[in-house]
């Protein structure tokens, strides 16, 4: 098939998964063209049968803000047309799936059906989508697409109970390569990090309000203070890194903790990890959660939105109530003091990543689902 995909090309889960999803049915002899405004995060070169097409956005004194989305549904138009597209798969709901279902009513016009599937990831659902000023375009968008998809039940539900939506919707969870993720040998970086054998935290985010990195290293300060030899790594930037930088100092720890920013490859950090912190306010699905588990790390994490669909609680990890650093700081502790514990964790933690999210178990759910969504548009038609 030829399959256009459009997401946001920053760093973040929605770009990661559609990205992966994109380089994955490429391996599997799609055609695949990214439309987007840059090039997408995950996405470090094209060719074969991978393409890119920028998203140019003409600027006019006329206009205060150049209009992105009409500029996004013109080139929908124009890829889908000049590529012969069998399906566009947008996902983030704002602005791409209002886009897309503009650009595939202007193709209809014209006698050609190229039937938009739309995948919801989480704050274009329990956020941004619900601001009134948004919601009842992202209504009309999920309505009007022809086929939906969730990361998780969890976003489902919310879906559902927040917009008024009469459109069915498909879960089909993220995913991981574990191929790719897995632990591997990095014993020299944990040697230059940590000389006199310490375990690691890490914790991975766009330092949003929402990822509660404060409570990340209030966590690690009373691991400190009970004399545990641990460092941690803070991966991600983002508007809160600043203030975690500034919360470290005043709690006496910034010297034994690594703000690292962004970085790719992170499984390579995650290879040296030992615990997994990810006391988010709220989690759709919970991908750098994944990706910690197929490198063998246990999640300590909020008991919150879809990731007890993710991590098993008292197996392959720990769940705690929301904000309470007490939890956070017990069972962390638990994991670094016993050996046995940490073993079974670390290993039923990449055990699930592999049985139940490995990329070649749900790439073939998103081809049938395709299929289904391009014969039910034909025969609509």
């Amino acid at each position: 098939m030829k399959i256009g995909i459009t997401c946001y090309p920053t760093y973040g889960g929605s770009g990661v998964v559609a990205t992966e999803l994109g380089k994955a049915l490429a391996e599997r002899d799609h055609e695949i063209h990214f439309i987007s405004s840059s090039i997408p995060f995950r996405l470090s070169h094209v060719a074969g049968n991978i393409f890119f097409h920028e998203v140019n956005v003409q600027t006019y004194p006329l206009f205060e803000y150049p209009p992105y989305t009409l500029s996004l549904t013109s080139k929908m138009v124009d890829i889908s047309k000049h590529a012969g597209l069998d399906v566009m798969h947008v996902h983030y709901a704002i602005p791409h799936a209002a886009s897309a279902v503009m650009a595939r009513d202007m193709l209809r016009s014209e006698g050609q059906h190229v039937p938009v599937v739309t995948t919801l990831h989480g704050t274009d659902i329990t956020l941004i989508g619900q601001d009134p000023s948004f919601a009842p375009v992202v209504t009309w968008s999920i309505n009007a697409s022809d086929g939906v998809t969730a990361v998780s039940d969890y976003l489902r539900r919310e879906t559902y109970e927040h917009f008024d939506v009469s459109n069915g919707i498909e879960v089909v969870p993220n995913f991981i390569d574990t191929d790719r993720f897995q632990r591997q040998d990095k014993e020299h970086f944990k040697q230059a990090l940590c000389p006199n054998g310490e375990k690691v935290i890490v914790h991975v985010s766009n330092f949003r309000p929402v990822k509660n990195a404060d409570q990340v290293i209030e966590t690690f300060a009373r691991l400190r203070r009970d004399d545990l030899p641990v460092k941690l790594i803070l991966v991600g930037d983002g508007p809160d890194r600043v203030p975690a930088e500034r919360t470290a100092r005043d709690l006496g720890v910034y010297d034994d903790i690594r703000f690292l920013g962004k970085q790719d490859p992170v499984e390579e950090i995650l290879s040296i990890a030992d615990v997994f912190l990810m006391p988010s306010g709220s989690e759709t699905f919970g991908l750098a959660a994944l990706e910690a588990m197929a490198c063998n790390v246990p999640v300590v994490a909020s008991d919150v939105g879809g990731l007890p669909e993710l991590i098993v609680d008292g197996e392959t990890g720990f769940l705690c109530p929301l904000d309470d650093v007490d939890a956070f700081t017990q069972r962390t502790r638990a994991l670094l003091t016993n050996d046995d514990l940490h073993e079974r964790m670390s290993a039923a933690a990449r055990k699930r990543a592999e049985d139940t999210f490995d990329i070649s178990k749900i790439v073939p759910m998103y081809e049938t689902y395709y299929q289904t969504v391009r014969e039910r548009s034909m025969a609509e038609a």
